[in-house]
């Protein structure tokens, strides 16, 4: 029995699903949220949020993505970087799925990925979980109503968590599976129950597909100033280096807070919700977002809360450091109702320094910015990935390396092409560690953070004097109003300068010998950039 309100030409069964319980098409929160209560998959909280908890599961796997090895993409995706399955593994993944699904109910949601029409793709998701339904329905873009009588869908992604795949017959590495497939326009997830995979799964489709069309994709926030989209910023970043936190900016528009392309007209969100991590969350550092945990329908993502009360507990991480609530775009009050905006006048790296050596903001050149985007140093915070329990410095190309298909030069020399072209700014923020490293120093105060940022963005930072950096090159500022001197100088804020020195100087090796995969593939003045 069908459900719902769907293309009158499409059916599941012209996938080969066939033999299914139930199919609900594009139901909206209310029935979502009625649903999933009804099969015990969390509980309502307040305001009508959605609590849920996802098992051994609390972070994304990126080891057990996969994209199907074929003609078509053999030259073009990044092997290294991204595990192989074989056309035969992936089908018999497919078949076995399929056996599997049979007599289950399905929930069926047909979704944008991308606000700018001319490069958006249409996205049909599959999910066994209800649940997973209305946080795909936030994370994507819903179209009219009307639409969906016309929908037709360019991938489908098909989430079963209770299927568990067999690393020997279908090629995987273990029983948790992402799988690509290019070729036949479909997504495989099993054997999880976290949600993220189901949005990066369409980002990693876009990260392969828009840089053919010019488009640059990007693991990035974005806003722009009230009333004037041409003054537009961008926030690359890992989880938890502050990219939902630093561009919900009261005082500007936000585009979005994950996932953005950069194309000859400007950029453009891909997404029509937020993801953002809760933990220590506050409604005096955080309003808006603080605010969407008792808004109707947000999911609110392994965070202890009380039973009789249903009050959420913001310090509790025993569950995971990854908690999270999923909420749409126009939820905070200040979002972009086009998701669109210019050219990038300033672009923020952010980078979460665990060994306390990098100052709170540093200028980049265009070569600078390119070597520090294909490094993509940062810390992986606690329970964004499985096994991540404490900060661990790492280097994740284009801030995003588990998303990124093609290999990083592509988006780096893309790039550094459109700040050539459109004449953008570039910075390197630190939110990590200042005073010492991870265990001896503390986290930058997020009140010096923003106000380096405000400086930045309303260009009287560029009116600073500027000091060059003994370890890496590029240009410190001297003094910012609104934060201490002491701060922009982080030798100076160890207690022994010696330990600083040799701290810098590791940090130092570790990017020299880290960069080296990418000699071959740049250019010289990027190889002189690279340190000092």
């Amino acid at each position: 029995m069908v459900h719902g309100r769907v293309n009158p030409n499409f059916r599941l069964e012209d996938m080969g699903i066939e033999g299914i319980g139930q199919a609900y098409y594009n139901l909206i929160e209310p029935d979502l949220i009625e649903q999933a209560l009804s099969r015990d998959e969390g509980t309502l909280g307040r305001g009508g949020t959605f609590l849920v908890t996802t098992g051994k599961f609390t972070g994304r796997s990126p080891k057990d993505k996969h994209v199907v090895k074929s003609e078509s993409v053999l030259d073009t995706i990044w092997w290294e970087n991204n595990a192989e399955m074989t056309p035969e593994g992936f089908d018999a993944l497919y078949a076995d799925m399929l056996a599997h699904m049979k007599g289950r109910d399905y929930f069926v949601q047909d979704l944008v990925g991308g606000a700018d029409p001319s490069y958006a793709i249409n996205v049909r998701m599959v999910t066994e979980l209800a649940w997973h339904g209305l946080f795909i329905r936030h994370l994507l873009r819903r179209p009219d109503r009307e639409d969906l009588d016309d929908f037709v869908a360019d991938f489908t992604v098909i989430n079963c968590p209770s299927f568990t795949a067999d690393p020997a017959k279908h090629g995987c590495r273990s029983e948790t599976v992402i799988a690509l497939n290019f070729d036949k326009k479909l997504v495989l997830i099993a054997g999880t129950e976290y949600a993220g995979e189901n949005k990066k799964s369409v980002f990693s489709l876009l990260n392969y597909m828009l840089p053919e069309r010019g488009v640059m994709p990007m693991h990035c926030s974005a806003n722009h100033a009230k009333g004037n989209p041409v003054d537009t910023a961008i926030f690359f970043g890992l989880s938890g280096t502050g990219k939902t936190t630093l561009s919900a900016d009261p005082d500007r528009v936000l585009i979005g807070d994950d996932e953005h392309g950069w194309s000859d007209r400007g950029t453009f969100n891909f997404e029509g919700g937020c993801y953002a991590k809760t933990i220590n969350l506050s409604p005096e550092a955080e309003p808006e977002i603080f605010a969407t945990t008792e808004k109707f329908g947000t999911v609110i993502e392994n965070m202890v809360f009380d039973p009789q009360t249903k009050e959420l507990d913001f310090e509790d991480d025993s569950l995971t450091a990854n908690m999270r609530c999923a909420y749409p775009l126009h939820y905070i009050s200040n979002a972009s109702a086009s998701a669109l905006g210019g050219h990038p006048k300033n672009i923020i790296m952010l980078t979460c320094d665990a060994f306390g050596v990098l100052p709170p903001i540093s200028r980049l050149s265009p070569a600078q910015a390119m070597y520090h985007f294909l490094s993509g140093f940062t810390s992986k915070v606690a329970g964004t990935e499985r096994g991540i329990t404490e900060p661990e410095p790492t280097f994740s190309t284009c801030f995003g390396a588990p998303f990124m298909p093609r290999r990083p030069e592509v988006y780096g020399n893309m790039l550094r092409e459109k700040i050539s072209q459109h004449g953008a700014t570039c910075w390197l923020v630190n939110t990590g560690w200042t005073g010492g490293a991870y265990g001896t120093g503390s986290r930058m105060p997020i009140k010096a953070t923003r106000a380096l940022l405000t400086a930045a963005l309303d260009g009287s930072l560029a009116q600073a004097d500027f000091r060059k950096d003994p370890n890496f090159g590029f240009e410190v500022p001297v003094s910012v109003s609104g934060v201490p001197d002491l701060l922009l100088d982080p030798r100076r804020t160890w207690g022994d300068a010696d330990a600083y020195d040799a701290q810098a100087a590791k940090l130092v090796e570790m990017f020299s010998s880290n960069f080296e995969q990418y000699l071959p593939f740049i250019d010289e003045d990027v190889r002189a950039a690279a340190i000092g």
